[in-house]
């Protein structure tokens, strides 16, 4: 295989045979679209609107994890929720796994689905309305989310997000050696209060979106849209609203209060969830370093994210991990 990486073979020749061999004609056009767990673009159909095709990352989940992101979005489609749901092959699958063949002898194992194309722009989260729509289709989302539970994708856990993250990290040679000992005891003392926050507030855990997050948001004609469920799983509430509230204390009162009066409109809100928030944010933290650890020899990384292999970013992470830390 030509490269270090996977995707490195993904070249826009064999994305766009990969398209066609799902059964639709390319127009040559391809455009790249943000994504780094995964690689997805945007392909030119002849005489229709372009598609998104998403190539998973291998290794990062099953088949059976997948069928249950597509799931998930199969049924909020149904139920008029803004989202994308994949397309059916010419086989009746939304999840097709295509060998590409390589220079030399090599042949590249592709799990590869397609998707609408969704067009918006970027949503305006400061304005009370903007919120409050937010809030109720959130929780018309989590309505459905209700219905019945993920039997394979993963729950939302601090062993999952935080220590896992700090395993990665550890093992990974971002962190510089002199900041070990003291990242180690830092994060291990921070994850005991996270521990003791998620024991002092248990919330009922449904299916989430998981990851809802500005860049996970658009603002189309008809109002938001959301996108990438790559990281749909089962959690509480409070997960699929925190992450788009501001970062100033007052603005983030107020933007809570819009938001939660625009959720129970379609469903009760838990207000002690609220309490969850900073452990949440606490894992996000932890979590976001051992990831970069972690993916860093996927050559995508260090072009989007240089300052991981700075000592002052690391030195700032740990500062603000110690903060929390006492601050819970």
């Amino acid at each position: 295989m030509s490269g270090t990486h996977p995707f490195d073979a993904l070249t826009p020749e064999r994305v766009l045979d990969a398209v066609e061999r799902l059964g639709v004609p390319c127009d040559g056009r391809l455009f790249a679209l943000n994504s780094f767990e995964n690689r997805v673009y945007q392909v030119g159909r002849e005489g229709a609107e372009p598609v998104i095709a998403k190539f998973y990352r291998p290794g990062r989940w099953s088949d059976a994890e997948i069928a249950e992101e597509h799931s998930f979005l199969s049924e909020l489609e149904t139920a008029e929720l803004p989202v994308a749901a994949p397309l059916a092959g010419p086989d009746g699958a939304t999840l097709s796994t295509i060998a590409l063949e390589l220079e030399g002898d090599g042949v590249l194992q592709c799990r590869v689905a397609l998707f609408p194309r969704l067009a918006g722009r970027s949503p305006d989260l400061e304005s009370s309305e903007h919120l409050e729509w937010l809030g109720r289709l959130v929780a018309r989302l989590h309505l459905i989310g209700a219905r019945q539970a993920f039997r394979v994708r993963p729950r939302l856990s601090v062993e999952r997000l935080g220590d896992a993250a700090l395993a990665a990290t550890l093992a990974g040679e971002l962190l510089p050696e002199g900041l070990r000992g003291r990242y180690e005891r830092s994060v291990r003392a921070l994850l005991g209060r996270v521990r003791a926050a998620f024991a002092a507030h248990p919330a009922r855990a449904l299916r989430l979106h998981g990851d809802l997050h500005r860049g996970n948001l658009l603002w189309g004609e008809s109002g938001p849209l959301f996108v990438d469920f790559d990281d749909c799983l089962t959690g509480p509430v409070i997960q699929d609203l925190w992450m788009l509230l501001p970062g100033d204390e007052e603005e983030r009162r107020a933007a809570v209060g819009d938001l939660v009066a625009g959720y129970e409109t379609f469903r009760p809100f838990d207000w002690s969830e609220l309490a969850l928030i900073e452990p949440l944010r606490a894992l996000r933290m932890v979590h976001h370093a051992g990831w970069l650890s972690a993916r860093y020899d996927d050559p995508a990384f260090p072009r989007a994210f240089p300052y991981a292999a700075q000592a002052r970013f690391w030195e700032e992470q740990l500062m603000a991990l110690e903060e929390m830390a006492a601050g819970m």
